[in-house]
């Protein structure tokens, strides 16, 4: 049976690279099925990725766009999309065409039924030096402080089964929702497959996350995150010690 699929895309500032995720998304379910839906959400963009989405949607039908008139962060922005996908099967990845839409193929072709999540890694990563460190130290944190089992939390190329989304909330605003969103789902006891993909040099625009302020903000929405998520569900799961009781001579 052929599936029916929503492919998401959270867009800020994208204007550059919007049109050809759109049209590689387009093209790729086109020969996967007939039942699709793109979705993009402009998360209060300040370039003209508004207007290049209007002049999308008068050639692609099938594209649906949600506005958003002021920026929610990149958590809030999943979300939307999430909540205005309603096709069996959610793919989703950024807008800035740092990875290949038409590899959602690769994450379809490991959607067994037992799979309810496929989770993309990167083969390579393609940014500059200093990112790949600041990358790799971040995953190792985050892998580590939340014990986490998946290759790359970092890597936004996914694909779920609509039916997660009825079990697990998500609640961040900001990036620090794909390390809530692996963990829900790792604690939830989905099924998570992994797949290798392609990862590629920021063409155009420039990373929302690589400067000192934005990076003290997820450092404080982390420690928020694990003290709900680790500290305080280890503390409630935590057997309450028995009152001792006193023996009674006989």
């Amino acid at each position: 049976m052929r599936p029916s699929i929503s492919a998401f895309f959270p867009a800020y500032n994208d204007a550059g690279t919007i049109p050809s995720m759109v049209i590689a998304a387009d093209m790729t379910l086109r020969n996967l099925t007939d039942d699709y839906e793109i979705v993009v959400v402009n998360d209060g963009s300040a370039d003209h990725t508004a207007d290049i989405l209007k002049e999308l949607k008068l050639s692609y039908p099938r594209l649906k766009v949600v506005h958003h008139q002021q920026n929610r962060g990149y958590g809030g922005a999943l979300r939307s999309g999430f909540a205005n996908c309603c096709k069996d099967l959610v793919f989703y990845t950024d807008g800035d065409a740092q990875y290949d839409p038409r590899e959602m193929v690769l994450l379809l072709e490991a959607m067994a039924p037992e799979v309810d999540v496929v989770n993309g890694y990167k083969v390579k990563r393609s940014d500059p030096l200093h990112r790949i460190v600041i990358g790799k130290l971040y995953h190792w944190t985050v892998k580590t402080a939340f014990g986490l089992k998946v290759r790359d939390v970092d890597c936004d190329f996914r694909l779920f089964r609509r039916t997660v989304f009825d079990k697990v909330r998500f609640e961040q605003n900001s990036g620090v929702i794909c390390v809530e969103m692996m963990k829900k789902v790792q604690d939830a006891g989905f099924n998570i497959a992994q797949v290798p993909v392609s990862h590629y040099h920021r063409a155009y625009g420039h990373s929302q996350f690589f400067n000192f302020s934005r990076v003290f903000r997820v450092g404080i929405d982390l420690i928020r995150l694990w003290r709900e998520l680790v500290l305080d569900k280890g503390l409630s799961s935590t057997p309450a010690e028995t009152p001792a009781v006193a023996r009674k001579d006989q």
